[in-house]
């Protein structure tokens, strides 16, 4: 069975850009509600695809970190080329902590994390998360069983690496957060079964901005942009870039 792959977006609406990066395994459907609540309210949103997501578990094992750093850089360059001089970002997970580091190297207008970690305490959940997202894929491929339980044993052997150099890159973000001075809205879910919650307290307690907020969701758990608390999250991200000092 043939299987549509998901493709960046980009939605154009006014003067006033946001970044969306979405998190590990996912691709721009993670983020595509937020984009269509912040188009209705005049803001221009871009959502990439990182190298190796959005396709097969083989593909994903394919890239790195690094890759994925190239990919937001091209992705934040594609928005200046568009013409927009003041950019946002907002990332769920993985796209939080690349985020951070945009927000490090760039001019970034303002910054939203939701759910990122800053601890690799999780290869468990992480290992985890992907065996779900493997298994889920070739059961779409229609593979039988036995079929799927041997793929996804060995794509489990050949992860080891790929999470070894998130756990490296995540580490050297987090090192790097008090050179970080973007106004920020740090997003946690309390019922986040994936990542250490702890993560948000600490990208609170070290970035070095001055206008720093910790919200926490009571009712969701870690894909906090498709949980029951969603719409709370669409109007708290809107009223945080609000009160930014836009411009435009």
């Amino acid at each position: 069975m043939q299987i549509k792959k998901p493709e960046p977006f980009t939605f154009e609406a006014g003067p006033r850009a946001v970044l969306l990066l979405h998190g590990f395994t996912g691709h721009s459907a993670d983020v595509r509600m937020i984009g269509r609540y912040l188009e209705t309210k005049g803001y221009t949103s871009h959502a990439p695809i990182y190298r190796g997501h959005g396709s097969t578990p083989e593909d994903l094992l394919t890239a790195s970190p690094e890759d994925w750093w190239e990919d937001v850089q091209q992705a934040y360059e594609h928005l200046q080329n568009l013409g927009y001089k003041e950019i946002a970002v907002a990332g769920l997970s993985l796209g939080g902590v690349l985020g951070l580091k945009l927000a490090n190297c760039y001019n970034v207008k303002a910054l939203v994390t939701m759910c990122s970690p800053m601890f690799f305490d999780n290869r468990t959940q992480l290992t985890i998360g992907f065996e779900q997202f493997a298994r889920q894929y070739k059961q779409l491929e229609r593979k039988d069983e036995a079929t799927i339980e041997r793929e996804v044993r060995e794509l489990l052997d050949k992860s080891k690496t790929l999470f070894t150099d998130m756990k490296h890159f995540t580490d050297d973000i987090s090192k790097e957060i008090d050179m970080v001075y973007a106004p920020i809205l740090i997003v946690q879910a309390r019922k986040d079964a994936m990542i250490n919650p702890l993560s948000a307290n600490y990208i609170y307690d070290h970035i070095a901005s001055y206008d720093k907020t910790l919200k926490w969701y009571e009712e969701s758990g870690h894909a906090i942009t498709f949980d029951k608390e969603k719409d709370k999250l669409h109007e708290d991200i809107y009223s945080f870039l609000e009160a930014q000092d836009w411009e435009q």
